[in-house]
């Protein structure tokens, strides 16, 4: 598969605002995930308000497809719980593995060329593994 089949503009959009997501002062959660395979490194943070998600934060150090995944759930997760974010977060992984179609949020469909990429599926899925890694400690 080609770059450009990968990178679709919407992709590009999601990473630039992921590249451009601030860091959050005293979050109530925060995590790291890295990917050592790539190189890929995300930090989320979380601002949490009876039990809801009601600020993100990041900085991510990955490809394309890491930061665009990040942006996604800054976009999707305020007002949410962490445990309907842990379940965006297998719903994308079983979408790229091919274990089904469905998605909570919109914008996570925008990884399907992703699919075929076996490689590449785990820089979508290391934003929600830090995500899943902050809740876990908060």
């Amino acid at each position: 598969m080609t770059d450009d089949v990968l990178y679709q503009d919407r992709i590009l959009e999601l990473a630039k605002a992921g590249r451009a997501l601030p860091r959050l002062d005293n979050p109530d959660a925060t995590a790291r995930a890295d990917n050592p395979i790539c190189g890929d490194r995300v930090t989320l943070d979380f601002k949490l308000e009876n039990g809801a998600i009601v600020a993100v934060g990041a900085k991510v150090q990955g490809c394309a497809l890491c930061q665009a995944a990040a942006a996604v759930i800054a976009e999707n997760a305020t007002g949410k719980t962490s445990g309907e974010v842990a379940a965006a977060g297998d719903a994308v992984a079983a979408y790229l593995a091919g274990e089904g179609d469905a998605l909570p949020w919109p914008d996570l469909a925008t990884f399907e060329p992703v699919r075929p990429m076996k490689s590449r599926r785990e820089c979508v899925v290391l934003p929600f593994k830090a995500a899943a890694k902050a809740f876990s400690g908060a």
